[in-house]
């Protein structure tokens, strides 16, 4: 609401399977069986929609097949034809990519000038926007790259379609990853409760924020009860039960500014009836202050900082810096695949390309300090070169 009171553009894209957009919204969206339903102006200059993502898996499973279709009649045993799109629905993560894919593509018409996102609970929001690097970090383990190419060029024309065919998802999945991914374009902003469970749900996803690479805005603390005056000494019991909920809460709420020094913590009064319809939203968005882009990104900006520590030739120590502000160092763990470190804490893990210096390197080891994953690297006497200047070089390359 406050977009569209400046005057921009706005569209509301809920992933929600229940469709509760438009119940808060107040306004009942056009869903057609067997249909992908479209965007519906809402207010002008607000615009929504609910993605199905069930027929947006029908939809987009016929395009595929009718593109095989076309590869001719060799049969590899495999009959996608056969199947039912609604067999593909567990498959995990299918649908949330999907419609995730759906956003990105309207964020390349340029018919709004901001998209907002109504998610899902958060572990479900996690699944979701880490799903574009597992699907990607699957793929090249079953079907590199490289076969996919060579399979595409090949003399089997059913298998090059399918190669193409891929090689399509691939470029539409790393075009959701990389727009998830790219600061200053895309933040999230957890909504949560005055509870004492709220402390460690936030940080836990201000830590997999970080570590996926997404920017966590600001922590909205909704239905805080309001302030009243001192109750006289014969104030009913109800009064005495709403200050001791109240202060309970103010409790939570401190924790939190204690707990997330960077990022900022809005308070979103218990507006009494619900707030559903534009009249009762508009009104309900005053209360929230958006914070500055300065104070949004603070710490949490910036990609992993190589730098070399000491020593020269295969002697050389390098240390990789990555912000990770971890709730629980028992979940922190690492691996290597490749040119990849694998890094996993708070219940996320995700895949970084290590420098070209560094995958040269074996991890010499690891720590925790101060919100940053430092990870020390040591050349791989294999595989570093034998040139002395190549260690001073490469290090002010980074």
């Amino acid at each position: 609401m406050t977009h569209a009171r400046a005057g921009q553009r706005v569209l509301i894209a809920s992933l929600d399977q229940a469709h509760s957009l438009g119940d808060a919204l107040g306004f009942r969206f056009p869903h057609d069986p067997g249909t992908v339903a479209g965007v519906a102006r809402v207010a002008p200059g607000l615009e929504a929609i609910e993605i199905d993502s069930l027929a947006l898996l029908e939809d987009r499973f016929r395009d595929v097949v009718r593109m095989l279709d076309k590869g001719g009649g060799h049969d590899h045993g495999i009959d996608l034809a056969a199947l039912d799109p609604a067999e593909l629905t567990g498959l995990p993560g299918v649908q949330e990519l999907l419609m995730l894919v759906e956003i990105a593509q309207y964020t390349e018409e340029q018919d709004w000038d901001v998209i907002v996102i109504d998610c899902p609970p958060s572990a479900d929001m996690l699944r979701i926007v880490t799903a574009p690097d597992t699907l990607l970090s699957y793929l090249e383990r079953l079907w590199p790259r490289h076969a996919r190419t060579m399979s595409a060029i090949g003399a089997d024309l059913r298998k090059a379609v399918l190669a193409v065919t891929v090689e399509r998802i691939v470029k539409a999945v790393t075009q959701v990853r990389d727009l998830l991914a790219d600061r200053t374009r895309t933040s999230a902003r957890l909504i949560t409760g005055p509870e004492q469970v709220a402390v460690a749900e936030a940080r836990r996803v201000r830590s997999a924020a970080a570590l996926i690479g997404l920017r966590l805005d600001a922590v909205v603390v909704n239905k805080v009860l309001a302030p009243v005056p001192p109750p006289s000494e014969n104030a009913h019991p109800a009064v005495h039960w709403y200050l001791n909920r109240r202060a309970e809460q103010l409790e939570v709420v401190a924790r939190l500014h204690e707990q997330l020094t960077d990022v900022p913590i809005l308070i979103a009064q218990h507006a009494g009836a619900e707030p559903v319809g534009l009249s009762a939203l508009s009104a309900f968005s005053y209360s929230l202050d958006t914070p500055s882009a300065t104070h949004a990104e603070g710490a949490e900006s910036g990609e992993p900082m190589v730098r070399w520590e000491s020593g020269s030739g295969i002697d050389s120590v390098y240390a990789m810096r990555m912000r990770l502000p971890v709730v629980d160092p028992g979940t922190l763990r690492l691996g290597r695949v490749e040119d990849d470190l694998i890094v996993g804490a708070d219940g996320v893990r995700t895949r970084v390309r290590l420098a070209p210096v560094l995958q040269r390197c074996t991890v010499a080891g690891a720590e925790l300090d101060d919100g940053q994953l430092v990870v020390r690297f040591r050349p791989d006497p294999q595989v570093w070169p034998a040139d002395p200047n190549y260690t001073k070089a490469t290090a002010d390359e980074q």
